[in-house]
């Protein structure tokens, strides 16, 4: 806050406080040439009259007692311009005293899954239930609810995996996060035409019903430009996080449309890194609830 400011906020503080005294002494008991309490002459219905009594001694105590304390609270806690109190309270020092105490009860709640491997861990009845409530934290806006994904973020309850399913690769996935780009080659295939090629051949390795004529003039499309990452036969790469194109099953679909704009276009889906945000022990419990989900612990 500036001096300015500041100055600003004591004047308002000071004339509050001081009209607020001011006024309770002022109307605390009648003065010389103030009306008597019954010679006010308002009278309603007839026999309701006004009087000009002062507020009972015991109210007007209250007010000066919340007065006096009001002025205490501002000289324990900020509030009385750039002043910040003499107890050296502030909502950030809180804030993080309250993180700090809830970090400790989570540390001892994780501490005994610290630096084992996932399967293991999956293993633990009491740690599925914290992955789970992990992953609806951190997961669950990309991959859904019930980790089924979504058109672009991969289901993880199948036997598909797009950088391997193996628990050091879930592991991997989760602390350190995934980048997978495929590159626009439109301009290499032949531009739509050449794209539209490559997609009916694509769809062919996945036995898709296509154009056999198309097919055939997609296949060297493809073999020039697609098998360093995809393979011969379609099945892709999970060191690479080329995705099998030789199954029914699509990251963005297997229609094609969907397969022309992925040529056209290219893709680039990224996961980011949670150990940064969540931790390494907890990013193990959330890696083994996924792991869980396709080896017979999908219903826990």
């Amino acid at each position: 806050m500036s001096a300015g400011w500041s100055l600003y906020v004591i004047a308002l503080i000071v004339l509050n406080v001081g009209g607020c005294v001011w006024l309770l002494w002022r109307t605390s008991s009648l003065r010389p040439g103030d009306p008597a309490p019954d010679e006010t002459g308002h009278v309603w219905d007839g026999d309701i009259t006004e009087y000009n009594k002062p507020l009972p001694r015991w109210w007007i105590n209250l007010f000066y007692i919340t007065i006096v304390f009001s002025i205490g609270y501002l000289v324990l806690y900020p509030g009385f311009g750039s002043f910040v109190g003499t107890l050296g309270w502030t909502s950030v020092g809180e804030h993080d005293a309250d993180a700090a105490k809830a970090r400790a009860v989570l540390d001892a709640t994780f501490a005994r899954y610290e630096g084992l491997p996932i399967d293991e861990i999956a293993r633990d009845p009491e740690a599925i239930p914290l992955g789970r409530k992990i992953f609806a934290n951190t997961c669950a806006t990309c991959h859904g609810s019930d980790a089924k994904g979504a058109r672009g973020f991969p289901n993880l309850t199948d036997d598909d995996w797009q950088w391997g399913g193996s628990p050091d690769d879930i592991l991997t996935t989760v602390r350190h996060g995934r980048q997978a780009v495929m590159p626009p080659f439109g301009d290499v295939v032949g531009g739509e035409k050449g794209a539209g090629e490559v997609a009916v051949y694509v769809q062919s390795l996945s036995g898709q019903r296509v154009d056999a004529a198309m097919a055939a003039a997609g296949k060297p499309k493809f073999d020039m430009v697609c098998v360093a990452c995809h393979g011969a036969d379609g099945g892709g790469n999970p060191l690479l996080g080329a995705p099998n194109l030789s199954d029914d099953i699509w990251l963005y679909g297997g229609d094609f449309g969907t397969i022309r704009d992925a040529v056209l276009k290219g893709h680039n889906g990224a996961m980011p890194a949670h150990e940064p945000i969540i931790g390494e022990t907890r990013a193990r419990v959330v890696a083994a609830w996924v792991w869980a989900q396709s080896h017979g612990g999908g219903a826990q």
